[in-house]
């Protein structure tokens, strides 16, 4: 971990090419979390893990080592947040397998939702009765980023997710609760697939560093042809020269 930044990829998987970059011993997880600090779960947005499965990730990785969960597409494409308590609670009790390590939830919105306070304000009211810690979400409908959205968000303490490639140039920017900042970089301009240039990662590495007073998280999404990786690691070393006296090792 770099100071409060928290560098990884969206799921530990360790593709072949690359496997002379982590420790040679262990699980994928076990290897990865022994070179980055973070790691983003996909997985549970398209299926439900049980309890005791999160709770054999987090005695897999080491203290210090923390997980992003997205939350289930149940909650956010389905009952697109409306009368969602009961799924929203059975996600919470499966989640709480992390006990400590477990991070930020992520709630990534479909792009034809928009805001509606009373819907929205409903749904991050029965969050916070239930949960106290980090939580963020990708809202993609032009609706979320105006000044109603942006103060509802800071009133539920809600981290709004700084998105590329952007649907919307305001979702480039992150915003909601300052407290956290998380960047979630899928790939641009092809999603999933694109690499970034090592350009882009310096104009990255600036503006993450410009989070100076903010817990701040950086996910590569860009998984399929493999960038993700090799472009975790290169933000590290960005950040380790930028931050010399504020690192420690994974």
């Amino acid at each position: 971990m770099i100071g409060h930044f928290r560098i990884g990829c969206a799921g530990w998987a360790i593709p072949k090419v690359h496997t002379a970059l982590f420790p040679s011993e262990g699980s994928h997880l076990e290897r990865y979390s022994r070179r980055f600090a973070a790691v983003e779960i996909n997985s549970s947005f398209y299926r439900p893990h049980r309890r005791a499965t999160y709770e054999r990730w987090a005695a897999t990785v080491p203290g210090g080592f923390a997980f992003a969960v997205k939350a289930p597409k149940l909650i956010t494409h389905e009952l697109r947040l409306a009368t969602a308590e009961a799924a929203l609670e059975a996600f919470l009790v499966q989640v709480s397998g992390l006990g400590e390590a477990l991070g930020p939830l992520l709630f990534q919105l479909p792009p034809r939702l928009a805001f509606e306070p009373d819907r929205a304000g409903a749904f991050f009211a029965a969050l916070r009765e239930r949960f106290t810690g980090a939580a963020v979400c990708e809202p993609r409908h032009p609706d979320w980023f105006t000044a109603p959205a942006e103060a509802l968000l800071l009133e539920y303490r809600i981290g709004r997710v700084a998105a590329d490639p952007p649907l919307l140039a305001a979702a480039a920017e992150p915003g909601g609760w300052n407290g956290l900042v998380y960047f979630r970089l899928h790939g641009s301009p092809h999603v999933y697939h694109s690499a970034y240039s090592a350009t882009a990662l310096a104009r990255l590495a600036r503006r993450v560093t410009a989070t100076d007073q903010a817990a701040t998280w950086c996910i590569f999404d860009n998984t399929a042809e493999n960038a993700a990786t090799l472009e975790a690691i290169a933000l590290q070393e960005l950040l380790r020269d930028a931050w010399p006296e504020r690192t420690r090792p994974a």
